[in-house]
């Protein structure tokens, strides 16, 4: 018996518990959204919020939650949300209002723009209603200079801390600006400029670690929050990281913004530092090798691909993206859509964890902060074709994570078959994905040949369009551009007739058939391909247990 949809669209996973582990987390993918920017309420005017005026636009808690079906339909199993704490409340900065969630003031209450408690109560129960975690953009670096008159907005760099939770001045490092590239002066020195300036915490005092131990153990609790992500995580001493995150009993992905060098983020991670970082060096990689006009550099994202496997404690746990609220839009810096969606797919299935920007899917093209941060509302929520390719990666890796039948694919490590200047081919578990940067025209007579480990005649299907494909002689694959450049992910017949996904297909007889935009190589085979019959009726209780 064939499992139905609902079993291939969501991972195998027991009903929600208190405090998400590492492991549980690996196998979700994450839709990240500035809570502010993502939905309003009925009847609100949806014309009203333009990115440059840096205003709150409306955004809450509650608008999320009439949203939520919009993400779980994408196949997204987590989301990511803006900071929840109290931030500067005041007249507007010459960089406009705390609407992002990054400028903390008491971090101790939460921040009334969004809800009350029990709104935010209210969208984490319907999260784990649906089996969907949360994960929590948390401050803790540093906090902002309220402006003590409407001239002196935050300039000044001996701030009054009496409305801060940490309320003396000697819990703070005293102002220097800093010098990028000094680890010491991103630790000590304050964020911001003297336009805005952002008071940096000592995380060496005992005063602070205990109060911000104490702290986050509480909110986790009080709220039930499944993960954090920690913003501005390499300008804090590493060693208070294990303190903060064990205390807290959760997951936690830090922001260590970086570049392709591998190593300045990789320390990070681990025992000593966090669970997990966000992936900055494979999004330098994947920029270089598929950004149109670029250099097409496929070796520096092979090179980032080989030098992670070294110097990560796991790979598997990184968070990977294309776009977040610090950097230009993919749609800004490349012209042809579909080498976004070639970099994409590498997110989803290479080793880390998928985290999707909202309005990624809507192809969106802001420049940097804040252009990159646009109100979702004007796209109207549509499946676009971005949207629905997301659906078909979510569902194929969700089936993956849930797959009983085969090593654990979650933890089967990426190899690299091979490249090109034309592209990158890849296999992690059963799956082979075959990426290319040559982007939507047709390129007759470019192709790129994949060698694979499998025996002549070994069947797939491409989970993007179903075609069926079959592995020639010698192991080969060779993908020909004759209708453009998009992307193909292969997963083995006789894993992937365990889905429904491609049901009409799988499980038939394989005839030479080619795929969109790209061939198979070799002629017509056949491939009787057995169920698991045993294994399906293993799971079928837990199935109906769940639907």
């Amino acid at each position: 018996m064939r499992l139905h949809w609902p079993f291939t669209l969501l991972p195998l996973v027991l009903p929600h518990t208190f405090a998400a582990t590492a492991d549980q987390w690996r196998g979700r993918s994450i839709y990240q959204l500035i809570t502010d920017r993502f939905a309003l309420a009925d009847g609100a005017n949806l014309d009203a919020c333009n990115p440059a005026d840096q205003d709150y636009c409306g955004g809450t808690w509650n608008t999320i939650r009439n949203k939520l079906d919009y993400i779980q339909n994408a196949g997204f199993t987590a989301i990511w949300i803006s900071p929840v704490n109290q931030n500067y409340q005041g007249d507007r900065t010459a960089y406009g209002y705390p609407y992002h969630g990054y400028w903390m003031a008491d971090i101790t209450q939460l921040n009334d723009r969004f809800g009350t408690q029990d709104d935010l109560k209210a969208l984490i129960s319907d999260l784990h209603a649906r089996d969907m975690y949360l994960m929590v953009d948390v401050v803790v670096n540093n906090v902002v200079n309220p402006p003590t008159c409407r001239e002196q907005m935050a300039t000044s760099t001996n701030p009054d801390y009496s409305s801060y939770m940490f309320k003396d001045s000697s819990y703070y490092h005293p102002y220097c600006a800093i010098d990028w590239g000094n680890t010491t002066s991103e630790q000590l020195c304050w964020l911001g400029d003297e336009t805005v300036t952002l008071p940096d915490l000592n995380t060496t005092n005992p005063a602070v670690v205990s109060g911000y131990i104490d702290w986050i153990k509480n909110f986790v609790q009080e709220y039930d929050v499944d993960g954090l992500r920690i913003d501005a995580a390499k300008h804090v001493d590493m060693q208070f990281w294990p303190q903060f995150c064990g205390s807290a009993g959760v997951f936690c992905m830090g922001e260590v913004y970086g570049g392709v060098d591998v190593e300045p983020v990789a320390q990070y991670q681990g025992p000593q530092g966090l669970d997990s970082v966000l992936n900055y060096p494979l999004q330098a990689g994947l920029l270089a090798a598929f950004q149109i006009p670029g250099d097409l550099n496929v070796t520096a994202l092979a090179d980032v691909v080989q030098q992670s496997k070294q110097l990560f404690t796991d790979t598997t746990l990184l968070g990977n993206f294309l776009e977040n609220q610090d950097v230009p839009r993919w749609a800004n810096l490349s012209v042809d859509p579909q080498t976004m969606y070639n970099a994409m797919t590498f997110t989803f299935m290479s080793d880390g964890i998928p985290i999707v920007y909202y309005g990624q899917e809507q192809s969106f093209s802001g420049n940097s902060d804040p252009y990159n941060r646009e109100p979702l509302w004007p796209s109207g929520y549509a499946e676009t074709y971005a949207y629905t390719l997301i659906q078909k990666l979510n569902a194929a890796r969700n089936f993956l994570v849930s797959n009983i039948s085969e090593a654990d694919w979650l933890t089967s490590e990426t190899e690299i078959l091979t490249q090109s200047p034309h592209g990158i081919a890849i296999m992690k578990g059963p799956v082979i994905t075959i990426l290319t940067n040559i982007g939507s025209p047709a390129q007759n007579g470019t192709n790129i040949a994949v060698q694979t480990p499998y025996d002549s005649e070994t069947a797939f299907f491409d989970v993007f369009d179903c075609s069926q494909w079959v592995v020639g002689s010698e192991g080969t694959l060779d993908v020909e551009y004759t209708k453009g450049g998009k992307a193909v992910v292969l997963v083995r017949s006789d894993v992937l007739e365990l889905s429904d996904i491609c049901s009409d297909q799988v499980g038939v007889s394989i005839v030479h058939a080619a795929g969109t935009g790209a061939s198979s190589a070799s002629s017509g085979a056949t491939a009787g391909i057995q169920r698991l019959a045993w294994w399906a009726a293993l799971m079928l209780p837990t199935f109906w247990l769940w639907s």
